[in-house]
């Protein structure tokens, strides 16, 4: 059975902090994208980051410059780092798994797997 786990969500300040990380078991993930995404009360879960194997990335716009994703594929982890949090960064933040590193990586519906959230609350 595969499972994503996240951890490290929590409540920051507006200008601070957190590194939030996902670790899947189950089965090996190096070669599959895996991806950030987040979703606020009565909004849509929203891309945040991906990380294909081979090293590429993406960030939405909203959060470039502020997060980075990184993965360890020897650890089946990947992380979010979350710099200049804003109070808008306000929401569950979600990892996911698309097996097939589809073109539409922007899409909840191309990913496989989900974790089952981890909040992150930012204070103005």
């Amino acid at each position: 059975q595969v499972q994503l786990q996240e951890s490290g969500g929590g409540l920051a300040q507006a200008g601070g902090s957190l590194r939030l990380s996902c670790a899947a078991s189950g089965r090996t993930f190096g070669s599959y994208a895996m991806a950030w995404f987040r979703q606020s009360p009565g909004k849509e879960r929203e891309f945040v980051a991906i990380s294909w194997n081979g090293g590429n990335i993406d960030v939405a716009s909203s959060v470039k410059g502020r997060f980075t994703i990184s993965r360890d594929n020897a650890k089946n982890t990947v992380y979010l780092q979350m710099n200049s949090l804003k109070p808008e960064d306000t929401a569950v933040y979600y990892c996911a798994v698309d097996k097939d590193a589809s073109s539409w990586y922007g899409d909840p519906a191309e990913y496989d797997y989900w974790g089952q959230g981890t909040q992150v609350t930012v204070s103005s």
